[in-house]
């Protein structure tokens, strides 16, 4: 015995993503939209239930669907689209129509030619064929015939020729094997129906007429007399090949390559073995199909087999609903053949030949394939002989060693293609009988039919009386339906609104900051530099849409430029934002935290200075990014994860995909974009720290800065490992990024500009400068800054004084001491008086002077 199992799987779907099943709204790519089907005709999905089909819009890439047509039709036009990637089906452009066509059998003339006119293959509804017959042949029947509502108007006719006279005739002897007895005893109905068709075939004068065709049979015994035989001849038969081997491992190696459609040729005996083992291994139901040999017998499962310890009740659930297919003996349809004989006149015919009940009789069921046989031969030799011997080949001249009459015989028998009492007879390229095939399925415990299908017209004729465990026939293998997990809409949503209003925030503390930028006190904060980190705020909440951005909105062509934008929105707002603030701080720590060598810096800190460490810090960014988005842009990227089993016992698997922004050397990219960002931010909260205790009136809010700082660089330094560990949980790690730029944008806004505005309006020093020196000394959050101011601006002014009336005073000393030399000149001293008496002269000059602002006043002894 002969054991194979032959496992059909035809895989549906391979991916990224974002997908079949639960397809977006908006993007098509991932699948094509449900077509309709033609009128008078259907169409087949594989796999899917009539509720799945109304439940979904579009299929997945690789679905294939079939056309099928109603009644007397035939689907003209592609029968078989395929989705493909772009969303469209193949062939869309040639339309898909169920017409009604007529007879293909009436296109081909035995001994003739055909003549088509008013439309083509197949012929269809209007078209008319003219029959000619070759020279030497007269026509029998109409010459014209005109299709009409699937109908030829007239019979198909056939060409004759004149025969020689009986008695003059040639006989060509057939030989044939008939099993008489045994196991099958065909020979017993088929012998019978052979000498019919001999007789029918040597009645006709337009095949072979110049030969009688004559049977010569025998018994063909059985294979145990074959044996004896050989024995008796003195051969010894020194192996015989049988195949018992256990299906239990065959079995469960389908049920591990998930085989659903299974084809399985054994005979009737291994069947039962092997669906004992299809019982145990739960390999039956609404999930498989199984296809099998017709010629079983129709309680074959029920039948006592002491080699399965399987009962007949696990038996008949195992084998319930699978489908046979066996060649069709008998043709169903009650058209005339070649020899003017419908098929039910062919059985009563051969009936009344009998000498028994056709049921008793063995070959009953094969006597029409007989029957055809010879009839099939006499063509073939009537081609070979050249219809009265135009090719100038003789039977008679026929032998085991003429290759070129046996070649002759061989395409001619293949060319043959005639109606017959069994159905349409042609021969394919290998030789075998190409014949209707009769479909049953296993109901109830017994077969029904169900369809034929013709292989010649390629036709299958489907009654619809199929029946199937889970209401539809199953798919090949597991339906997988990709479904892209999008972002929480109500997520996206309430992010969205919080970014908007940060950037209202944003746009209100820019305008607030220019328009009282002639403020004092606004001036000595470095609004210029406040007014960037406002912006860069805004960029920063702005990147939140595109970061929320998915397949749910966007389509899969728009996908890189949504991932551009999340780039650079946030590169450029923290280049913008924290290179504003982180700008401050470093000059603060450069100018002011060192007394002497940086003396002179603090009195003229210039504000191009720090734009230009900003703008450093912006073209690092533009640079960085720039060369990424050339050299190696960003493009959508499909995540797949394991299949999940849906909710319901459907043969349906869903495969989750999620996408990604991404490019080849993503963490190299990553790992620059992060390195460099990631040290500003450590070396922002050294500097934060180091200046906390510094007042200086050039950056009066660098307080409020650092403290910004330590927000931002605390929540980036959590926020970006923390997404990419999260980064296949969309939800999560969305929530996570957007969050921390919302919180961080928000408290940088509200630190930095708050109190600002708080200020102005409290104490309205946005009124004059007066005003704001006056109540500069009732403030209780910057005193100390205040008095420091207040006692630099006397220091400097009372050394003003002290260097003018230093200047004054020595001028005048050294006019006095001019004019005392002048005078000494002018007037010697007079010689003391020897009486004792006082000297005369000018008076002696000053020992003091006295300065009163500007009046000078000399004091004498």
């Amino acid at each position: 015995m002969l054991l194979l199992l032959l496992l059909l799987l035809v895989p549906l779907f391979l991916r990224p993503s974002a997908a079949g099943g639960a397809q977006t709204p908006n993007d098509t790519s991932e699948g094509c939209q449900i077509i309709h089907p033609p009128w008078e005709g259907g169409i087949r999905y594989r796999g899917l239930t009539r509720d799945q089909v109304k439940a979904i819009n579009f299929l997945p890439v690789d679905y294939e669907i079939e056309y099928v047509c109603r009644g007397e039709r035939e689907v003209v036009g592609p029968k078989v689209r395929k989705c493909l990637a772009n969303g469209s089906w193949t062939d869309m452009d040639t339309p898909s129509r169920c017409v009604r066509i007529c007879s293909k059998s009436y296109l081909i003339l035995e001994n003739g030619k055909v003549f088509l006119t008013g439309g083509d293959l197949p012929a269809l509804d209007g078209a008319r064929v003219d029959f000619r017959c070759d020279p030497d042949f007269h026509l029998v029947g109409g010459s014209r015939s005109v299709c009409n509502q699937g109908q030829w108007s007239s019979p198909k006719p056939h060409c004759q020729v004149n025969r020689t006279p009986h008695s003059e005739r040639r006989a060509v002897y057939i030989g044939a094997l008939f099993p008489m007895s045994g196991g099958w005893p065909g020979g017993q109905a088929c012998q019978p129906a052979v000498e019919m068709a001999l007789e029918d075939v040597n009645s006709r004068r337009d095949i072979l007429p110049d030969y009688e065709l004559k049977l010569i049979h025998h018994d063909s015994k059985t294979l145990d007399d074959l044996e004896e035989r050989v024995k008796e001849a003195g051969i010894e038969i020194t192996f015989r090949q049988s195949f018992f081997s256990d299906p239990a491992v065959p079995v469960k190696n389908l049920k591990r390559q998930d085989a659903r459609i299974i084809v399985g040729l054994f005979y009737e005996t291994e069947a039962r073995k092997v669906f004992c083992e299809v019982y145990k291994e739960r390999l039956f139901g609404k999930k498989y199909v199984w296809f099998l040999i017709g010629w079983y017998a129709d309680n074959w499962f029920k039948t006592y087999d002491p080699s399965i310890n399987c009962t007949v009740d696990e038996m008949t659930q195992a084998v319930e609903g699978h489908i046979t297919t066996e060649i069709v003996m008998l043709n169903p349809a009650n058209t005339r053949s070649i020899s003017n004989m419908t098929s039910q006149e062919f059985v009563e015919k051969l009936t009344k030949r009998l000498k028994r009940h056709p049921e008793e009789t063995g070959g009953f069921q094969e006597a029409p394939l007989a029957y055809d046989a010879i009839w099939a031969l006499a063509l073939a030799l009537n081609k070979t002989s050249g219809g009265g011997g135009r090719s100038g080949v003789r039977l008679e001249d026929f032998n085991y060693n003429n290759q070129t009459i046996t070649d002759q015989i061989y395409r001619a028998m293949n060319s043959s293609s005639f109606e017959g009492v069994s159905g349409h007879v042609v021969f394919d390229a290998s030789g075998s009988r190409m014949a209707w095939t009769l479909i049953e399925q296993l109901q109830g415990g017994s077969y029904k039919k169900i369809g034929y299908y013709d292989s010649t017209k390629d036709d299958l004729s489907w009654s619809k009386t199929d029946k199937w465990i889970g209401g539809s026939p199953p798919a090949d293998q597991t339906l997988v339906i990709k479904t892209f997990r999008f972002l929480s809409q109500k997520l996206f949503i309430s992010v969205s609104v919080l970014s908007s209003l940060g950037i209202v925030l944003a746009v209100v503390c820019l305008s607030f900051n220019i328009y009282n930028s002639h403020v004092r006190y606004i001036q000595n904060s470095q609004p210029n530099l406040n007014n960037l980190t406002a912006v860069g705020c805004s960029l920063a909440l702005a990147a939140v849409f595109p970061l929320g951005l998915d397949g749910y909105h966007i389509g899969r062509n728009q996908f890189p430029f949504v991932c551009q934008a999340r780039l650079w929105l946030l590169g450029l707002g923290f280049s913008l934002g924290y290179g504003s603030m982180f700008t401050k701080i470093w000059w603060v720590h450069t100018v002011f935290t060192k007394k002497e060598e940086k003396k002179e810096w603090r009195k003229t800190l210039e504000p191009w200075k720090l734009y230009a460490t900003v703008g450093l810090l912006v073209g690092m960014d533009v640079l960085t990014l720039a060369i990424w988005q050339i050299v190696d842009p960003l493009h959508r990227t499909i995540e797949t994860f394991a299949k999940e089993e849906p909710k319901e016992d459907i043969d349906v698997s869903i495969l989750p995909q999620l996408e990604h922004c991404s490019s080849k050397k993503m963490n190299t990219w990553l790992g620059i974009f992060y390195g460099y960002k990631g040290l500003l931010l450590l070396l922002g909260i050294f500097l934060a720290y180091e200046t906390k205790s510094v007042s200086t009136e050039k950056i009066n809010d660098h307080r409020a800065v650092g403290m910004a700082i330590y927000n931002v660089a605390v929540l980036c330094l959590i926020t970006a490992p923390v997404t990419m560990i999260l980064s296949s949980q969309q939800d999560a790690a969305f929530a996570f990024a957007s969050l921390a730029i919302v919180f961080s944008s928000y408290i940088t806004l509200v630190v930095l500009f708050v109190p600002k505005i708080r200020r102005l309006i409290t104490r309205g020093e946005w009124q004059s400068e007066a005003q704001d020196t006056m109540k500069t000394g009732s403030s209780t959050n910057n005193n100390e800054e205040e008095k420091s101011r207040l006692l630099e601006k006397e220091n400097r002014e009372l050394e003003k004084i002290i260097a003018e009336k230093e200047e004054r005073v020595s001028e005048l000393r050294h006019q006095l001491q001019s004019r005392q030399q002048l005078r000494s000149r002018r007037h010697p001293p007079t010689p003391p008086d020897p009486s004792g008496g006082l000297p005369r002269g000018p008076p002696e000059p000053p020992d003091r002077l006295s300065c009163d602002g500007s009046r000078v006043h000399l004091l004498y002894k």
